[in-house]
C-alpha cells in the first residue's frame, strides 16, 4: 500500500491532473484488491474450516468405514463360511435331488400300483357290497334255518321220545321175534320134511304108474297127473265111457294105493280131481260141463268095488270135484291151442298146511 501511495506521489508529482487520477485508480484498484484478498481469505477460511470439516467427516467415515469394513470382513468370513455351508448344502441338496429324483420314479411306481390297486380296492369293495347281499340274504336264510332247526329239535325231542316208546316196543318185539325165530326154526324142519314127502311120493308114484304100464303124465314138481279126457267121455257129454271106466279101475288103485299109505297119510291133505276144457263154446257152458265131468269122476272112484272101506272113507274127508272150464288151456309149439289135450282130468294132491307151507317158503326165500 506504502509502495502505491509512493509510487502515486511520484507520479503526483510529475503530473498533477494525471496523478490524480491515478491514485483515485488506484485506490479503487486496492480496494479491489483488498476485497478480493478478503474474498480470498473469507473463501480461504471457509475453505478450511469445510476442509477440517470435510476432513473431520472423512476421518469419521474412515472410520465408519473401517468399522464397516471390519463388519464387512465379517460378513464376509460368515459369507465365506456360509457359502461353504451353501456349497456343502448344494452338494446335499444335488444328492437329495439325486434322491428325490429316485423318490419321485419311486412314487410314480407307487402311484401306479396305487392306481392298480385302487382299481383292485374299487372291484373289491365291489365284490364286498354284493358279498354283504349275498352275506344278508345268508343271514335271513340262516335266521328262518335255525327256526327250523328249533323247530326240527322240538321233534326230535318228541321223536326220541316216541323212540323210547317205541325201542320198549322192539325190545317187546323182538323177545316175540326170537319166540317165532324158534318156531320158524322147528316149521322150517317141518316144511324141510313135507318137501322131501312129496318129492318122495311123487317119485313112487311115477314108479307105479310106470309098474302098471299106466298112460299117465305126472309133474315131476307138483305131482299132478294129466289123463285124456277123450278117453272118458264123449264131446260134450260128462257121461264116463267104458273106456274111461277101465281106465280108472287101472288107475284109481295105484294112485290111491300110493298116496293112501301109511307113511304118508299124515301129511296127506286133499286130494282133488278137476276137469277141464277146450275154449269151444261159452265160459259158463264149459264151467258145468267141467264141474259135471270132475263129479262124474270122483263119484265112480268112491264107487268102487276095489277099495277098502278104510280107502273108501279116508277118501270120502280129502277128495274135492272142481271144474275149470276153459280157463288153463294147453298150447301147441306155435302158440295155438291143442284142443285134444286142453279137454284132460287132472288128479292132484296137496298136504296138510299147504298154503302155510307155501307162504313160508316165500318168506325163506326173501320174497314179497
Amino acid at each position: 500500500m506504502a509502495r502505491i501511495r509512493n509510487h502515486n506521489s511520484r507520479s503526483g508529482r510529475g503530473s498533477g491532473a494525471s496523478g490524480a487520477s491515478w491514485i483515485s485508480y488506484s485506490d479503487m484498484m486496492a480496494s479491489l484488491l483488498l476485497v478480493f484478498v478478503l474474498i480470498i481469505c473469507v473463501s480461504l477460511y471457509q475453505y478450511f474450516t469445510m476442509l477440517e470439516t470435510k476432513t473431520n467427516e472423512l476421518q469419521e467415515k474412515e472410520t465408519q468405514l473401517a468399522a464397516q469394513q471390519t463388519t464387512l470382513d465379517q460378513q464376509a468370513a460368515t459369507m465365506s463360511a456360509q457359502q461353504t455351508e451353501l456349497d456343502e448344502q448344494k452338494a446335499a441338496l444335488d444328492t437329495a435331488n439325486a434322491s428325490l429324483a429316485e423318490r419321485e420314479e419311486e412314487l410314480s411306481t407307487l402311484q401306479t400300483q396305487l392306481t392298480a390297486q385302487q382299481t383292485q380296492l374299487d372291484t373289491a369293495t365291489q365284490q364286498l357290497a354284493v358279498q354283504q347281499q349275498t352275506l344278508a340274504r345268508q343271514q335271513s336264510d340262516l335266521d328262518t334255518a335255525n327256526a327250523s332247526l328249533a323247530a326240527r329239535e322240538q321233534e326230535l325231542t318228541t321223536l326220541q321220545s316216541q323212540l323210547a316208546a317205541q325201542q320198549a316196543q322192539l325190545d317187546t318185539a323182538t323177545q316175540q321175534l326170537a319166540q317165532q325165530q324158534q318156531a320158524l326154526t322147528e316149521q322150517t324142519a317141518k316144511i324141510d320134511d313135507l318137501v322131501g314127502v312129496r318129492s318122495e311120493i311123487i317119485a313112487t308114484l311115477s314108479s307105479a304108474l310106470s309098474s302098471a304100464n299106466l298112460r299117465a303124465t305126472v309133474d315131476t314138481t307138483t305131482g299132478d297127473i294129466q289123463l285124456d279126457s277123450a278117453v272118458f267121455f264123449e264131446t260134450g257129454s260128462y257121461k264116463i265111457k267104458d273106456e274111461g271106466r277101465a281106465l280108472l279101475d287101472e288107475f284109481v288103485p295105484v294112485y290111491l294105493g300110493v298116496l293112501l299109505k301109511s307113511e304118508y297119510s299124515d301129511y296127506l291133505g286133499e286130494i282133488i280131481i278137476e276137469g277141464h276144457t277146450d275154449s269151444t263154446g261159452s265160459y259158463l257152458n264149459n264151467l258145468e260141463l267141467s264141474q259135471n265131468r270132475a263129479l262124474a269122476v270122483a263119484k265112480y272112484c268112491l264107487q268102487m268095488t276095489s277099495l277098502t272101506e278104510e280107502q273108501r272113507t279116508l277118501l270120502r274127508k280129502i277128495l274135492t270135484a272142481t271144474g275149470r272150464s276153459n280157463s288153463s288151456p294147453v298150447y301147441n309149439e306155435d302158440g295155438t291151442e291143442n284142443l285134444d289135450a286142453s279137454r284132460r282130468v287132472e288128479f292132484k294132491f296137496s298136504l296138510r298146511d299147504a298154503e302155510m307151507i307155501e307162504e313160508m317158503n316165500r318168506l325163506l326165500s326173501g320174497q314179497e
